[in-house]
């Protein structure tokens, strides 16, 4: 993104990124708790950023780690209640909505593990097995999906997951790929087009030309 300000932190339409993102699941009846991880330099901040907010569902901010997984165990372990369902949310995915959110939760209780997605429109290739500047082969499109957040599994799916994970010292690209590496299945809940993850300055003027366009609804 550029600049001195981690991109969470970012106004989006005068609000911070993460202040958007954590009012979301705040306002959802089936969420009893949210922890929000953040890097160790930006717990003071968090922590003001939630006061001024008055989000009544947070109830622990924590330093996260290393890596992003590293990051989601101190989440987990910060959890006050260990069993039903727990949600992964990036903090720069502001635009989630209420409804993709509910659907994840009922999908994860009902089969352990679920992510919103979208079917991938374009053609994917893959340069392995071909020379650098090369491409090997055409991956078959009606496989693939684009994943998004929040991520819902079983709170002793994922716990299990982390903490074979961290024993065999495997990382893994988000939290279902670790509990894929279980063998367990996850479902799949449809994704929406304006859940966006905000990582670059085209995405930030989207996002508030889609916050304006609700707006005006």
């Amino acid at each position: 993104m550029g600049g001195r300000t981690p991109k969470q932190f970012l106004p989006l339409a005068g609000v911070p990124v993460i202040a958007r993102t954590i009012g979301v699941f705040d306002a959802v009846a089936e969420v009893s708790e949210i922890v929000v991880v953040v890097p160790r330099a930006s717990l003071r901040r968090t922590r003001a950023l939630v006061a001024r907010g008055g989000f009544a569902r947070v109830a622990a901010i924590v330093p996260g780690g290393k890596e992003r997984q590293h990051s989601v165990l101190a989440g987990l372990r910060a959890c006050a209640h260990r069993g039903g369902v727990v949600l992964v949310h990036d903090a720069v995915r502001p635009l989630v909505s209420r409804e993709v959110i509910r659907e994840v939760i009922r999908a994860a209780a009902r089969y352990g593990a679920a992510v919103p997605a979208l079917a991938v429109t374009d053609t994917i290739k893959t340069q392995a097995g071909a020379r650098k500047g090369f491409l090997a082969r055409t991956l078959p499109r009606g496989e693939l999906w684009a994943v998004q957040t929040p991520q819902g599994f079983r709170f002793s799916v994922l716990e299990d997951a982390h903490v074979k994970a961290a024993v065999a010292g495997a990382l893994g690209t988000d939290d279902a790929s670790l509990v894929e590496r279980l063998g367990v299945h996850v479902r799949i809940v449809a994704g929406s087009g304006t859940n966006i993850k905000i990582t670059t300055p085209r995405d930030r003027r989207l996002a508030e030309s889609l916050i304006g366009a609700r707006k005006r609804r």
